[in-house]
């Protein structure tokens, strides 16, 4: 019986009832459990199983760069960066409302260190994630360009409820890079939130995009519901601010 059980289960793809069907069933033999105690477990583990694989998917889909976390951010180190601020975004109420946060400040100052970690809360939490470094993204829009697959691309990336597009700086940028750009914010605007690290101040974007209409449009639509978060700390790359962010391992960029 527990051999026809174990088939039906595997046709099914009950994987994590499966998994502990055996010592469900040895130990209901002999603490004596009820027939619905013994179903009430088995389905308690493959809800238990599911979760973790869709979790798993998840951070996987996510591509964050590294394990950071909020909680190993050395704030002590970065007067820069106001902790409670930080604590009030990790609520995640900015992505139910889908505004938009800026991080702005000079390189090592742990801009990407915040956003992952933000990121990292957004996925426990259930909510879809995705990361991207900026001139990554916008050369995967060029790139397809050539068979034509850009507003596939384009309707993915507006789909996630979090998306981080890091080191917006100054990047070496075609017109149809910032055409699909400015296509990605207009989709996402007021409908889910991004968040976006970079050390320029807005009035430099004008030099990176050089389009002052298209900036401007883009602008009003990105700060229209956004928290801009402006940094002015010690870099956390010198020697005296050697900390990694989320592991114990040393000499990991912070930003």
């Amino acid at each position: 019986m527990r051999l026809k059980l174990k088939t039906i289960l595997d046709d099914l793809k009950f994987r994590g009832m499966a998994e502990v069907l055996d010592r469900e069933l040895d130990r209901a033999q002999v603490e004596g459990l009820a027939q619905e105690d013994v179903l009430y477990h088995l389905l308690s583990e493959e809800s238990r199983y599911r979760a973790e694989r869709t979790m798993a998917y998840r951070i996987r889909q996510a591509k964050l760069p590294r394990e950071w976390a909020l909680e190993s951010f050395p704030f002590d180190q970065q007067p820069g960066v106001d902790r409670a601020r930080i604590y009030s975004l990790a609520t995640l109420d900015f992505i139910k409302r889908a505004q938009n946060v800026v991080f702005i400040g000079t390189p090592g100052e742990g801009k990407t260190g915040l956003a992952t970690g933000l990121a990292r809360k957004a996925l426990l939490d259930g909510y879809r994630v995705r990361f991207y470094n900026a001139q990554d993204m916008l050369d995967d829009l060029f790139a397809s360009l050539v068979d034509r697959s850009t507003s596939r691309i384009l309707k993915s990336m507006a789909s996630f409820d979090l998306l981080i597009i890091d080191e917006l700086g100054y990047l070496s940028l075609k017109p149809e890079q910032v055409n699909a750009f400015f296509k990605l914010t207009e989709m996402r605007y007021g409908n889910k939130a991004t968040i976006i690290t970079t050390n320029l101040d807005y009035e430099e974007w004008y030099q990176l995009f050089k389009c002052k209409p298209l900036v401007d449009a883009l602008l009003d639509r990105l700060r229209h519901h956004c928290i801009t978060i402006k940094m002015d700390g010690p870099s956390l790359r010198t020697p005296q601010h050697s900390h990694r962010i989320g592991s114990a391992e040393k000499g990991e960029d912070h930003d």
